[in-house]
């Protein structure tokens, strides 16, 4: 006998439920996607030291999707991270959260082809206007957590505001990673509210089991070695040691450690 709900089958519910936007971030495609679509046009976003596009894909029976598409030659010299490094940056942030198990970066890839060659495409997640971590702090404080603990692990030295976004899903995400995991610290952030304070216990057993995959040097670190140099591998690792140490979020270093500018 079938299981029954309301009348009508588990199968049968199945059958009639909505399917999955094929551009969501949850979608099982939305890599795959990414990676292969056609872009068909390509907008250059008016802000930002590198050049930065908003891109138009088709997704054949998917339909039309957008994504933030940075290519690795629109990149500005810095006199600290190694030349055409950013876009490979920016999807190690998207791996590291999601194997983290936070979700709040956008799906990103790399893109070997596009307009403008190889860089990083990340799935485009529209964002209620005005909206940034200044303006809803109190609120997702939770959310803000997770956010400040990964800059942390990451080293990330350019958390401005408006790196937060509030989706119109309802949920925070964090964009703009390509200054991350230098070996040097550098964490810059103008999330400087939880210094000092404990980490939160769940937090801490998603980055311990993170360091332990590490350790292990099995497919992740392999992944990871594709888009960081093994001395940026071995400073992540020592920075979720010290994080799992002292189990409290850091105080400023000595160093300039509030973006500029701030939003």
């Amino acid at each position: 006998m079938s299981e029954q709900h309301g009348g009508q089958s588990s199968l049968e519910r199945r059958a009639a439920a909505p399917s999955p936007d094929p551009w969501s971030p949850e979608s099982p495609e939305i890599l795959k996607l990414l990676e292969r679509a056609e872009i068909t046009s390509c907008a250059l976003l008016p802000w930002g030291s590198n050049y930065t596009f908003l891109a138009t894909l088709d997704g054949g029976a998917a339909g039309p999707g957008q994504a933030v598409y940075k290519p690795r030659r629109g990149e500005a010299p810095l006199y600290d991270f190694p030349g055409g490094t950013l876009y490979l940056r920016e999807v190690a942030s998207y791996l590291v959260c999601q194997l983290l198990g936070w979700g709040f970066v956008p799906p990103t890839v790399v893109r070997r082809e596009g307009p403008h060659g190889v860089g990083s495409l990340q799935l485009f997640v529209p964002s209620v206007e005005g909206a940034n971590y200044f303006t809803f702090r109190d609120q997702r404080v939770a959310e803000l957590q997770r956010i400040a603990a990964f800059d942390c692990l990451a080293n990330n030295a350019d958390r401005k505001g408006g790196h937060c976004l509030l989706g119109e899903d309802g949920r925070v995400w964090g964009i703009d990673h390509g200054l991350t995991f230098h070996q040097a610290p550098k964490l810059r952030t103008v999330i400087w509210e939880f210094q000092g304070t404990p980490i939160p216990q769940v937090l801490l057993s998603d980055m311990g089991q993170l360091l332990e995959r590490l350790e292990r040097k099995g497919e992740l670190a392999g992944d990871l070695a594709e888009l960081l140099s093994p001395g940026e591998l071995q400073a992540l690792c020592q920075r979720l040691e010290q994080l799992l140490e002292a189990r409290r979020y850091p105080a400023p270093g000595p160093w300039r450690s509030v973006p500029w500018p701030r939003i």
